[in-house]
């Protein structure tokens, strides 16, 4: 009889412990082009740094942050860059780079 495996949920927060790993793990969300991966990277960060302390310092209520950045939410831009700020994070944009054939 073939022995059942325990497994734990994989949680990125816990691994989000430094600066450089929190913007390498949102430079990869905004490479992706997704809203949505981007919505949920801010929410997986906010959650490493807690969500209540990130909350407060973006002016939002925990409640509303959690529903702007969970997997139906659709946050407004405003709400992105003031959750980036609450996380020491600044947007920028590049121009694409594309190889000349």
């Amino acid at each position: 009889m073939a022995r059942k495996l325990k497994t734990t949920r994989f949680d990125s927060a816990a691994h989000l412990n430094s600066a450089k790993a929190v913007d390498a793990y949102m430079a990869d969300a905004l490479d992706s082009n997704d809203p949505a991966v981007i919505a949920h990277a801010l929410g997986t960060i906010a959650r490493a740094r807690g969500m209540s302390r990130v909350a407060k310092k973006a002016g939002l209520s925990r409640e509303s942050l959690y529903k702007a950045l969970g997997p139906s939410g659709n946050p407004e831009l405003g709400t992105i860059i003031r959750v980036m700020r609450a996380l020491g994070l600044k947007l920028s944009a590049t121009s694409e780079r594309r190889n000349a054939a």
